[in-house]
């Protein structure tokens, strides 16, 4: 049977807690009657990642995609669009960062509002950032303050979020970086976004990814961006929407 959904989870030295984000996944689906599949893309992690993602595939709807090296987050969501069987497609972190509790959330507010695409934000009323210091705080709302001429949403810098597979796999990717949502909501021009707040929890186990490396790409990202914006004015969110808070 085809999947409600299938969630991106791109893996770097994430073997401690994977199996049991991928429980906690497929137990949200399974008690809001939606079936999930997990499209694990591993960048050939030294801990074992990989190997455990193909021993979980045996007995759980995962797909796997083995690479050969660390060729970044962006590459890796877009991999994992491409094997996905769903007619939704969405991406979250392994680390626990993004609640599994929220992905059903995510699909329900996509069919209630037709929406393209629903963004979970840390930056609309009810989301939050609790664990971050308040300088983590500011340079990420520069950054999204930074993606609202070309991106009118709160939280463009968003790593949880679900569109339609179609628009998704119909999207040119250019940047390899952590904002692939910010990449996918300006280069394939969504009609309808929607977005609901959630708790951003930082990780527990192992090293962040952010880098000034990170930071710099994004600055790269943001003028090839809006070099897009100013050739092509019309490419553009045309309905955007917040919601509340799930229950």
């Amino acid at each position: 049977m085809t999947p409600d959904l299938s969630i991106v989870v791109p893996t770097y030295n994430e073997r401690d807690r994977l199996a049991e984000l991928v429980d906690a996944v497929l137990t949200a689906g399974g008690r809001a009657g939606i079936s999930i599949e997990i499209v694990i893309v591993d960048d050939n992690s030294p801990d074992g990642t990989g190997a455990l993602a193909l021993e979980l595939a045996k007995t759980r709807p995962i797909q796997v995609v083995r690479r050969a090296a660390k060729l970044g987050l962006g590459t890796a969501v877009v991999a994992g669009f491409a094997v996905a069987t769903a007619p939704v497609v969405g991406v979250m972190d392994a680390d626990f960062s993004h609640p599994p509790a929220m992905v059903p959330a995510l699909l329900a507010a996509m069919k209630a509002t037709h929406a393209d695409v629903v963004v979970a934000s840390r930056y609309v009323p009810g989301g939050s950032t609790p664990d971050w210091p308040w300088s983590r705080r500011l340079l990420s709302r520069i950054g999204c303050w930074l993606a609202r001429p070309i991106a009118p949403i709160r939280d463009a810098a968003s790593g949880f979020f679900v569109i339609r597979a179609d628009l998704a796999r119909n999207v040119a990717i250019q940047a390899g970086g952590f904002k692939i949502c910010l990449e996918l909501l300006v280069r394939g021009a969504p009609n309808r976004v929607v977005e609901i707040p959630y708790r951003f929890d930082d990780r527990e186990l192992g090293e962040s990814k952010m880098s000034l490396r990170e930071a710099a790409g994004y600055l790269v990202q943001l003028r090839d961006l809006y070099w897009l914006r100013i050739r092509q004015p019309s490419h553009r969110i045309k309905h955007y929407q917040q919601l509340k808070r799930p229950n």
